[in-house]
């Protein structure tokens, strides 16, 4: 019979069952991975967060209506089980729960629409449709835990390094770099955008005084793409930094970087091994490769490049053949780069901005910006902009804007390098793309 959690409360997750608990009564909860009923022995793998665990009910040594109980349940039902732990080496763990009490907390539908073994791998379609039920294999999950652990080392190292957290607005009166790529929604009598970007506000609040500050949040981008690495609503780790150059903040993000990697790989052992992914830690500083060489590399491979043109994939695939590991593309040209990145002063054709690369992925982006007003103004006509339309933007340069350069890092782009995903969707919970926006 189903029954309220009660005094079913959990007294250990899986991974904390160990052969020193041998003799102990403990209570476990979680989903029935998978059910063996042998006649006189059934073996119930209960799953939860940490692990899976071997429940093993011998008819010899548990009550006969005990036993009918558990040769009823469901696989992916809710349950509770109290039990005394045994040591048992060809189990998961090397123990098993001889069970006292079993409680069903909720009973699962069958037939599920997916299969959570993880021996019958479903298309990523499928699989997205029931993402409830995905996100109970540990070889998904797992990526999950990863992207926590990376995202809280990321905070921790800018708090660490006096960064202020600030939170910008996501409804915008209008694009954040131009162009088209926006979504308009209905704000009250007028239309309004969701926000591309943060970099503006970012800018401004350069002028306020805080020098440097950072924040993780949504970005939504109305493109029409439909790969394995763009997503229309992404996590995006941006910084900004007064009092800096381009080179300044390239160091930040290459130690934050090494440092998010070195902290994943010494507290999400169990959940990389799950994945079978050797993290190795990158040294730094990561190595600078200026646009006009990449261009020579490029060719060399027999991709197309020409100067003033940005990557291609085509182009991107073989600089990846080349390269391995982290890597930054500096010297820009200034033409194809937004109207806020300052051009080199010795040479202006080439701008002050990078792009951080992970083999043939692009995860970051930044630079130093222009904190000149007028020079922002001529930049912006330059791009074929009206300078009218960023008036509240623009308001923050007259008034004593410091220098300063900042970058965007793409969070799940991030954990596809940590991970070894190959589909950006599997590092979002909920994908938002071309084609998907449900569940």
């Amino acid at each position: 019979m189903t029954t309220p959690i009660g005094k079913c409360r959990r007294t250990q997750y899986s991974k904390e069952v160990t052969p020193e608990l041998n003799g102990k009564e403990v209570t476990l909860t979680g989903w029935i991975h998978e059910i063996r009923d042998l006649g006189g022995i059934i073996f119930v793998l209960l799953r939860d967060r940490d692990g899976i665990i071997q429940i093993t009910a011998p008819s010899k040594k548990i009550s006969p209506e005990l036993f009918e109980e558990i040769r009823h349940l469901k696989k992916e039902s809710v349950l509770a089980v109290n039990g005394m732990v045994q040591d048992s080496p060809k189990a998961p763990g090397g123990v098993e729960i001889i069970p006292q009490k079993v409680n069903l907390l909720n009973e699962s539908k069958l037939p599920l629409p997916l299969d959570t073994t993880e021996k019958v791998r479903a298309e990523i379609d499928t699989r997205l449709d029931s993402r409830f039920l995905d996100l109970r294999k540990h070889n998904v999950s797992s990526i999950f835990k990863i992207k926590s652990r990376m995202l809280h080392s990321v905070r921790v190292f800018l708090e660490e390094n006096d960064f202020i957290e600030i939170n910008t607005p996501k409804l915008v009166a209008s694009a954040t770099e131009g162009g088209t790529e926006l979504f308009p929604i209905t704000y009250f009598e007028r239309e309004a955008f969701l926000g591309q970007s943060p970099q503006l506000y970012k800018q401004m609040m350069m002028a306020s005084g805080f020098d440097q500050v950072y924040e993780i949040a949504p970005i939504f981008r109305a493109e029409e793409h439909d790969t394995l690495r763009h997503l229309n609503e992404a996590i995006s780790i941006d910084l900004e930094a007064a009092f800096c150059d381009e080179e300044d903040v390239m160091k930040i993000l290459e130690n934050l970087v090494a440092n998010a990697i070195k902290d994943v790989k010494e507290h999400c052992p169990d959940e990389l091994e799950t994945l079978n992914a050797d993290l190795e830690i990158p040294e730094t500083p990561f190595q600078r490769i200026d646009y006009d060489d990449v261009i020579d590399m490029v060719n060399s491979k027999g991709v197309a490049l020409r100067h003033g043109e940005d990557l291609s994939r085509a182009a991107e695939k073989a600089l990846g053949e080349i390269m391995d590991g982290y890597y930054f593309i500096t010297g820009w040209p200034t033409d194809i780069k937004p109207f806020y990145v300052m051009p080199n002063q010795e040479d202006p054709k080439k701008s002050c901005a990078f792009d951080l690369m992970y083999r043939d992925l692009e995860i970051s982006s930044g630079a130093m910006r222009v904190h000149l007003h007028d020079l922002l103004v001529e930049r912006i006509k330059k791009q074929g902009l009206n300078p009218d339309s960023f008036n509240r933007y623009l308001a923050a340069f007259e008034y004593g804007m410091p220098p300063h350069s900042g970058w965007g890092l793409g969070a799940e782009r991030f954990t596809m390098c940590m991970t070894g995903a190959q589909n950006i969707r599997e590092t979002v919970l909920f994908p938002r793309d071309r084609r998907r926006l449900t569940p």
